[in-house]
Parts: structure tokens; C-alpha cells; sequence
């Protein structure tokens, strides 16, 4: 998952794009704002609670309003590169579904680059009813070849009442809807090991400068400060991304994110050279820099939270999905603990990503299925297990099953369309989204080489120029 992968630092809307000089600080304020409540609060500790609703009949089934047909005999195909505990988790979300309509749905595992996946099922004959699209860019991919199909009238009325209305623009391509986003994902948050700072008298950072400082004191007491998931290259544009939005601000970034300024502007060398300061320091990274790419997300998290006071590092820069891979042994608040990613230029960054459903197959069952998707009803079941957020606003926050992930969610719902989308997300898959090709493999090039910015910068910009069209 690209983590799908979205503190979630709220993210400006791409809609702003041409917002007045005011409109833009009231932006930066209102991120601001939801940055610092976030930060107040996240090392909070809860207790865990699970459970779903619903009922199985022979008629209609309503529950919160929503509204879903009797489907006996329907079956659905659903295809996401959801695996693991994810995977599990979604499929109690989907198995409700098979209660309250009798329909049979089953989970496809998808490859990355999904879009590719996807074109192969159509090609064959075989689509998905459902796929999971992690990417904006992938859902307009997806209608430009004719393969999605519009939301029809009850998913968006589920949409309408669930979302606001920054989540539903982003689902749509050409005025229509098309995406329902399922799962959120924040992606600014960096989680560690409580007791490895304890004992290092480590505190938590705000700044980048506190960052390194705080990197400094946990290795001096003998703990290498960093886990890096470098073998997925989405992890590696997730740093990037943050180190970005915080230092060249909203503007430079949505520019980029479109490729309306290249790769080679200033704005990239002052980002890479500050992600050096981390990246450039082999004895700060988990296995050092051949280490880490060959380590995968999961493990990233896991060997932050695995051999007591030494593990093999002591953070780890990892969205709110990182819970899942966290060890059930190390409580959420109290022995795993998470801060925002520290401001690098005046605020903290607050970058967002999430998956949509996108119909593929037209169908009395997969509207169904959508219109279920886009009820709090659905993202409750998974909100309660943990490791994931919903951008669905009629989710109690109750729900979730800890006052960290409270406090994420909250954090949220309460940005409202202040929010900046995951920007490898927006790019096209064969830039952004295609393992061990364009930026995915490039910074894992930089994390090897760090010092080679120049040449890196003139990758990034070729790779970006092939795959814009530009």
C-alpha cells in the first residue's frame, strides 16, 4: 500500500490555486492552527474497543440512513494492493456488506503499479467491479481510457452528506464523480520508542534543526535514531514531500505537483540538501543506506518497536497506518508514541494521501457496494480495529481505538479542504507510482549517493518531463 500510501496536517486544496493573497495566509493559518492542536495531544494513550453493526434481512437494510438493495446471487470482485492486516481489516468491512445485502464479494490482491493491474484485467475481459485507486492521477487514468464508470445518484448522495466537499473534488475528473475516498492516510507524523528517548533524555522536536539535535542525543546514547523503509520508494517521496511543503511552501509545491516548475528549480536543491542532512549520515540510518533499501515498510516500523530498549532504531517517519505494524506488546501513547513532522520552513507540513473506490463494472451491486463504501457505517467497522482513518466526517471519533488515533482523526475532520494531497499521488503512475522507476527509484539513487543533488535533479526533471508530456 502507497500509504498508499494523508496529522494530519491539513493539507491547502488544490482548489486554491487561485486564491487572492489573503485567502492564501488564512490557509497557512487555518494549517497552522490544526498542526498545533494535533501536536498537543498525540502522545495521548487510550484503551482499544472493536465491534461492528448491521443486520442481515430479507428486505432492504437501512442503518444511519443508508440505504442498500438485496443482492442475493450478486457477486463483486474488489481489487486493492492492500495486504497483510490491512487486507484482513477490509474485508470485515466487506463481509458486512455480504450481511446486509446477501451479495459475495471477493478481495483481488493487486500489483503496483495498480493502473497496469487494472489495464491487464480489462484487457483480459475480467475487470474488478471495484479497484482501489491510490492515486488522483491513477483515477483519471482510468477515465481517460474509458475504464471507470460515474457514481451514480446514491453514492452521491452518501458523498454529499459524509465528505466535505475538498474530499469529493479530488474524486472527480471533468465535473463527474467518480472516486469514493474510502481511507485517508496522514502522512506527517514520525513514531518512537518511548523508552529509547527515556533513556536518552531525547524530547520530542518541532523544528528540523530540533529533529537533528534529537537524532543527535539518541545516537550519542547508542540507539541509531532513524528506520528507513527504503526498498518501498513511496516512503522515500514521503519524506520528501514534507521536507518540501514545509520549506518551499503550498504554492511551489502545487506548482510541482502539476510540473508547472521544473525539477531543477532551487526550490528541489534546497529540499534534497536539507533531506542530506539525515539521509548523508549512514550511522543515523537502520543498516545504513543499503540497509534500508532493502528494507520494506512494514519491517521499517516494526525494528523501531522490536528488541526492548535497543532496538535497531529509534524512529521512524511513517503515516498514521503505521499502527498495524506495530507489535500488540508495545501500548500506543505510552510505548509507542508519534509527533508531527518537525517544520522545516515556517510551518509544519501537512501532507495528505488516501484510496478511492472507483467502479470499474457498472452494476446494481457495485453502486451498492460504493454507496456502502461511502457510509460512516463501513469505515466505522475499520476505524475500530485500528491502523486506519477515514476522511468520512460522520465517523464517531469514538471509534477509533486509541486517543492517538482519536486526536489524528480529529485533527482531520476539523481541516475541513485544508489539506495537501500526497504529491507523487497527483503525478502520473509511471513518474510517481511505479516501482523501481522514475521518483520512486531516483531517491532511492539519492539515498545511496546524497551528496549527487545536481545530477539528481536533472533525473527527477527528465523522468518528469517523459511522463507530463512536458
Amino acid at each position: 500500500m502507497r500509504m498508499t500510501s494523508s496529522t494530519i496536517r491539513t493539507r491547502w486544496s488544490p482548489k486554491r490555486d487561485t486564491a487572492t493573497p489573503q485567502h492564501r495566509r488564512a490557509a497557512r493559518t487555518a494549517a497552522a492552527v490544526a498542526a498545533g492542536a494535533l501536536a498537543l495531544s498525540l502522545s495521548a494513550c487510550g484503551s482499544s474497543d472493536d465491534g461492528s453493526g448491521g443486520s442481515t434481512g430479507d428486505t432492504d437494510q437501512t442503518t444511519n440512513d443508508v440505504t442498500l438493495p438485496k443482492l442475493d446471487g450478486t457477486s463483486l470482485e474488489v481489487a486493492a494492493v492492500w495486504s497483510g492486516t490491512e487486507q484482513a481489516n477490509f474485508k470485515k468491512v466487506l463481509q458486512e456488506f455480504e450481511k446486509r445485502t446477501g451479495a459475495k464479494v471477493t478481495f483481488v490482491p493487486a500489483q503496483d503499479p495498480i493502473i497496469n493491474f487494472i489495464g491487464s484485467k480489462v484487457a483480459g475481459g475480467q475487470p474488478p467491479d471495484i479497484a482501489m485507486l491510490p492515486q488522483p492521477g491513477a483515477i483519471k487514468q482510468a477515465v481517460d481510457k474509458g475504464w471507470a464508470k460515474p457514481l451514480g445518484s446514491e453514492a452521491a448522495k452518501e458523498l454529499g452528506e459524509n465528505y466535505s466537499q475538498g474530499w469529493q473534488d479530488i474524486g472527480k475528473v471533468g465535473g463527474k464523480q467518480y472516486g469514493v475516498y474510502y481511507k485517508a492516510a496522514n502522512k506527517s507524523l514520525i513514531w518512537y520508542n518511548n523508552q529509547v528517548f527515556e533513556n536518552a533524555g531525547a524530547s520530542e522536536p518541532e523544528t528540523w534543526p530540533d529533529l537533528l539535535n534529537t537524532a543527535q542525543t539518541v545516537f550519542d546514547s547508542g540507539v541509531t535514531p532513524f528506520s528507513v523503509g527504503g526498498a518501498e520508494g513511496w516512503t522515500l517521496t514521503d519524506w520528501f514531500e514534507n521536507v518540501y511543503l514545509s520549506q518551499a511552501g503550498p504554492e511551489k509545491y502545487d506548482q510541482l505537483a502539476k510540473h508547472e516548475i521544473k525539477w531543477t528549480d532551487p526550490s528541489v536543491k534546497d529540499a534534497l540538501t536539507t533531506l542530506a542532512q539525515v539521509w548523508g549520515k549512514p550511522d543515523w540510518i537502520a543498516g545504513g543506506a543499503n540497509g534500508a533499501l532493502q528494507t520494506d515498510f512494514p519491517a521499517s516500523v516494526t525494528q523501531v518497536f522490536t528488541g526492548g530498549d535497543q532496538p535497531k532504531a529509534a524512529m521512524v517517519a511513517a503515516g498514521d497506518f503505521a499502527q498495524v505494524n506495530i507489535p500488540s506488546g508495545m501500548k500506543i501513547g505510552t510505548d509507542a508514541k508519534v509527533f508531527p513532522f518537525p517544520a522545516v520552513g515556517d510551518n509544519g507540513p501537512v501532507v495528505s494521501g488516501g484510496d478511492a473506490a472507483v467502479i470499474l463494472e457498472d452494476s446494481k451491486g457495485s453502486q451498492a457496494l460504493a454507496t456502502w463504501l461511502a457510509s460512516p457505517d463501513a469505515a466505522s467497522i475499520q476505524a475500530k480495529l485500528g491502523g486506519y482513518l477515514s476522511p468520512n466526517k460522520n465517523v464517531p471519533n469514538s471509534d477509533y481505538p486509541n486517543a492517538v488515533q482519536q486526536k489524528i482523526a480529529k485533527a482531520l475532520i476539523d481541516a475541513g479542504d485544508d489539506f495537501r494531497f500526497d504529491m507523487s499521488d497527483q503525478a502520473p503512475q509511471a513518474f510517481g507510482g511505479t516501482p523501481g522507476k522514475g521518483e520512486w527509484k531516483i531517491l532511492q539513487d539519492f539515498l545511496k549517493n546524497p551528496k549527487d543533488i545536481a545530477g539528481t535533479q536533472a533525473k527527477l526533471e527528465a523522468e518528469a518531463a517523459a511522463a507530463y508530456g512536458n
